[in-house]
């Protein structure tokens, strides 16, 4: 069989050295960062007004509200300040300047994109759809976030992008969120056979609660229970470990959406928030929310979580919860069916498997759906994001590993009635690395976190060996055609 005719279109995104934020840059030694602050507690304040004016002239045209993030960074090294006397604005600025420093979001590498419809489509021609695509951003370190680009879909499948910003900005962490109960003791259930600190901490709690009302309740037991005992600390601060794992994030309206930059947060993703699979969920009753999967990385461990949002503005990120949640590579359905909630996953870094759920953030009993079969995946096996319905069945776009560590794109079709039911599968892939493609971070890849179908073409962006971005579409007609002959 030969490999379905693809569109290649004409966008390439290269990740982009200029594009930077402001992270704390504070030196492990408190020693040091007490002596960083005597030498500029020892300045005039002429000399501090002269040193933060040429600060601001060289890097002010580069970021957006410098001084709040100057001051925020100020604030984490307020208590080593070893002064009584007032201190001027501008003074903390600079000191909140020595403690700082740039990252470029994306040096290394714009990759591993997915693609969903736009929140807001009104004001469209006829037969155009705006589209958001995420991308994982990789710079300094490995570490990597999210980033975000927008752009349009025409009727004749015509796709551009719309302008990109050269300012990014990471959002607001909303100090105060709130948790709902049932889902916080069942995923400490899970990192605690039976603890009675844990209990203890979540008696007094109510069906919903904030992090302010948890944090009363870990120092009253942490007050109550003597001796603080290794055990009781180790669970109290996992406890905290959790409840900081499951946090809220707020963009300005007016930031554009090339502008937003979701950065790690959490101890668990330190390393990086990786993959990020969109797909927009449509419940029962027709509420649509944009969920994401993705994998948190501390540098040790890996752990999937769930991210969702409804306007691409604010966005809440939780932990899942059961047996299942493991490995890389987790995938919702768009839709329930028979009224469970369906994923794809990868349990054993090697097969793909099937999912089914009543409850969105618990996931259990894992079903084998397929097997490595041809030699360009006999390796492993994975998805390149979440599955897309369509008239003759769940179209989902596989990834497949072969010699020498080479990926490649696949597709498989599902039975939409029964989904663990393959009903065709490409034996050649669907992309394979060529040319250029198999240069970059990590040659001989091709890899997709999600599609979108517009128009009776499926609409595919791709990362080139975990380094830049591509876009192809498909005659949606000619793919479901060699499926079912394969």
């Amino acid at each position: 069989m030969s490999t379905p005719i693809l569109c290649r279109h004409d966008l390439l995104l290269h990740p982009e050295s200029s594009r930077v934020i402001i992270r704390p840059f504070i030196p492990a030694d408190n020693q040091r960062v007490t002596t960083i602050i005597g030498r500029a507690l020892a300045l005039t304040e002429d000399e501090v007004v002269e040193g933060l004016s040429d600060m601001r002239r060289e890097f002010d045209n580069r970021h957006f509200g410098i001084e709040t993030v100057l001051l925020r960074n100020y604030q984490k090294i307020q208590h080593h300040v070893f002064t009584e006397r007032p201190m001027s604005r501008e003074r903390q600025l600079l000191i909140g300047a020595l403690f700082s420093g740039e990252y470029a979001l994306e040096s290394a590498a714009l990759f591993n994109p997915s693609i969903v419809p736009h929140p807001d489509q009104s004001g469209l021609p006829a037969g155009t759809m705006r589209f958001v695509m995420s991308l994982r951003a990789t710079g300094e370190g490995h570490i990597s976030s999210i980033e975000f680009r927008s752009g349009e879909i025409g009727a004749h499948g015509c796709i551009t992008l719309d302008p990109v910003s050269r300012f990014v900005t990471v959002p607001e962490l909303l100090p105060n969120p709130s948790y709902r109960k049932p889902l916080f003791v069942t995923k400490l259930h899970e990192m605690f056979e039976e603890s009675i600190y844990c209990a203890e901490v979540m008696r007094p709690l109510g069906e919903n609660f904030t992090l302010s009302e948890l944090k009363d309740s870990i120092n009253q037991v942490r007050r109550e229970i003597q001796p603080n005992t290794s055990e009781l600390n180790r669970t109290l601060d996992r406890i905290r470990w959790l409840a900081d794992s499951n946090y809220e994030l707020r963009f300005p309206p007016h930031v554009a959406i090339s502008e937003r930059i979701i950065f790690p947060v959490s101890a668990n993703e330190s390393n990086g928030i990786e993959d990020a699979r969109f797909v927009r969920f449509t419940d029962d009753d027709g509420t649509v929310t944009y969920y994401a999967t993705y994998t948190a990385y501390n540098g040790r461990t890996i752990l999937p979580q769930l991210m969702q949002t409804r306007d691409f503005l604010d966005f809440r990120i939780l932990t899942l919860n059961g047996r299942a949640v493991q490995n890389k590579g987790m995938a919702l359905f768009p839709r329930k069916v028979h009224g469970q909630y369906l994923m794809l996953s990868r349990q054993d870094d090697e097969n793909l498997f099937l999912m089914r759920s009543h409850d969105l953030h618990h996931w259990d009993t894992p079903q084998l759906l397929m097997r490595p079969a041809e030699m360009w995946e006999s390796v492993k096996l994975g998805n390149c994001g979440s599955p897309v319905e369509t008239d003759a069945g769940w179209l989902v776009i596989t990834h497949g590993v072969g010699p020498m560590r080479k990926y490649c794109i696949g597709a498989a079709l599902l039975d939409l009635d029964d989904p663990s039911k393959v009903i065709g599968r490409l034996r050649e892939p669907l992309i394979a690395p060529e040319g250029n493609e198999r240069e970059g971070y990590v040659p001989n890849v091709v890899y997709s976190c999600g599609c979108l179908v517009h128009e009776k073409r499926l609409i595919l962006p791709y990362a080139m060996s975990d380094k830049a971005t591509a876009v192809v579409s498909i005659s949606l007609d000619v793919l479901i055609h060699r499926l079912r002959a394969a």
